[in-house]
């Protein structure tokens, strides 16, 4: 039986995580054509994606577009996602997770820098003085899959049926059917602090061996590694997963070491509540050991709506 419905094509944000990546976030000006202009270069962006990965099809390229919360309403003209709200601040006793502006995501991904490059270029022509840039930072890959702390990062994220039930938005928000909310946090490291403690504290304060990066069995109480802190169930006991696409970044020359976290997730609550545990503490004041050596310098919401409705916004 054949569906009368129109299809819902996501965007890419399941896209492999490849050798480099560009996050970019800018914020909408107030020029009196900027509106519009964003309109127009997010319905063309597939088109613009096309025209810049032709050049090696095997590089996976991919771009990805997050809106968020204070532009929504002007920009798009459409029913605000369910969860849809700026990022709030997380204040522990000792760490915060700070609040940091930002209207549009662009998460840009390929195996190749200079596809990134190119195609940051003619959208940011594009744009032109519609937009303000907020922060541009670039990622790489680092040996198999690590942090420059020296873990592999991503082992929990879901794999392949699992990833659309996770990421993906479904029945419970129609209008939103979909499309995925995205957290992004720029953070930096005490490299020269983390590298003072031993192995064995290093794997505790992770909660996997650094090594063989195998999971290590979670603590009865008291203080919970940052693996436990990140693992979220509801209340009937069901586990909610995330796909992070993290990646390092930083130069050694400025004495920059840095991971931006940026996580996918269907339901916004689960990151959220990872935020929670991680600042405040599970239980409050034992909060993750992970921030005494990592600082977030940013922290910004977005919703990433299907490819279709991106395309249809020029008409709108």
């Amino acid at each position: 039986m054949s569906s009368q419905r129109v299809p819902i094509e996501p965007q890419r944000v399941d896209a492999p995580l490849t050798q480099s990546a560009t996050f970019l976030v800018v914020s909408v000006t107030s020029n009196p054509d900027a509106i519009q202009t964003v309109r127009s270069t997010l319905a063309g962006l597939d088109s613009l994606a096309k025209n810049v990965s032709i050049r090696d099809l095997g590089a996976q390229f991919a771009c990805t577009v997050g809106i968020g919360s204070d532009i929504w309403d002007s920009l798009t003209g459409l029913p605000r996602p369910a969860e849809l709200h700026s990022f709030r601040e997380v204040k522990g006793a000792k760490h915060t997770a700070v609040s940091t502006p930002g209207d549009l995501l662009f998460h840009i991904r390929s195996e190749r820098r200079d596809l990134c490059f190119e195609f940051e270029r003619q959208l940011m022509d594009l744009l032109g003085d519609a937009v303000t840039v907020v922060d541009a930072t670039v990622g790489f890959r680092y040996f198999d899959v690590r942090d420059l702390l020296g873990f592999v990062d991503g082992t929990a994220n879901p794999v392949g049926p699992a990833v659309p039930s996770s990421v993906l938005v479904a029945e419970e928000d129609a209008s939103a059917s979909g499309g995925s909310y995205i957290v992004v946090q720029k953070y930096t490291h005490d490299l020269h602090a983390w590298k003072t403690l031993p192995v064995e504290q290093q794997e505790k304060i992770i909660g996997r061996t650094k090594l063989e990066n195998v999971e290590l069995d979670d603590a009865e109480s008291g203080q919970r590694s940052h693996k436990t802190l990140n693992t979220i169930e509801d209340e009937a006991g069901n586990e909610h997963d995330i796909l992070r696409d993290n990646m390092p970044f930083g130069s050694p020359g400025s004495a920059e070491f840095g991971t931006y976290f940026i996580g996918y997730t269907r339901r916004l609550w689960v990151i959220e509540k990872m935020l929670e545990r991680m600042f405040v503490g599970d239980p409050p004041g034992l909060h993750d050991r992970l921030l005494d050596f990592s600082k977030p310098l940013t922290g910004t919401t977005f919703f990433a709506p299907s490819a279709s409705l991106l395309a249809s916004l020029e008409s709108d």
